[in-house]
């Protein structure tokens, strides 16, 4: 009884393993369309409502779903409550949240070449570093999709088949 107890509960863990595998791969394409999207509302605030830097992220933050969010809030905040350069506000607001988005280090890279040009420049200028900056996250979109299609299934019948796989061992 006992061994049917734990061999239940590892074909369980496995499959719960596999399952978070799946979701963070799923999670990616999200919260790179929510950046782009997020970017999007950044550039028409700079060029068509002449908003300041500081007020756009806070009313971009408002309109974001979590963990994208959560960037533009805090960029938000140390722009007002800190003495600092944007570049650094926003690199501090990055690397404070990345460890809970599902995003890869090559769209962090993307977000702070981003970070380097914004509010150095005037507002044309600004806006063709965010349409350059929304390609390549367009391009990263593209990539997690395919590898979302590729393997998610995979991930979730792994964690069962390797659950399985440790009971037949363990019998």
């Amino acid at each position: 009884m006992v061994s049917v107890i734990g061999a239940i509960f590892i074909i369980l863990s496995t499959t719960w393993v596999g399952f978070e595998l799946s979701r963070h791969l799923s999670e990616r394409p999200k919260q790179l369309r929510m950046l782009r999207t997020a970017l999007q509302s950044l550039e028409a605030e700079i060029m068509y409502g002449h908003t300041p830097l500081h007020e756009a992220s806070r009313k971009l933050a408002a309109q974001l779903p979590r963990p994208i969010s959560i960037i533009f809030e805090r960029f938000s905040q140390k722009l007002t409550t800190m003495e600092t350069t944007v570049k650094k506000a926003w690199e501090e607001s990055l690397q404070e949240i990345w460890k809970i988005t599902a995003l890869k280090k090559s769209e962090y890279e993307i977000l702070i070449q981003f970070g380097e040009t914004l509010g150095k420049h005037d507002r044309v200028t600004e806006q063709k570093q965010i349409i350059l900056t929304l390609t390549h996250l367009e391009r990263e979109e593209s990539e997690a999709r395919d590898r979302q299609q590729k393997y998610e299934k995979m991930m979730k019948s792994l964690g069962f088949l390797s659950g399985l796989l440790i009971v037949i061992l363990l019998l």
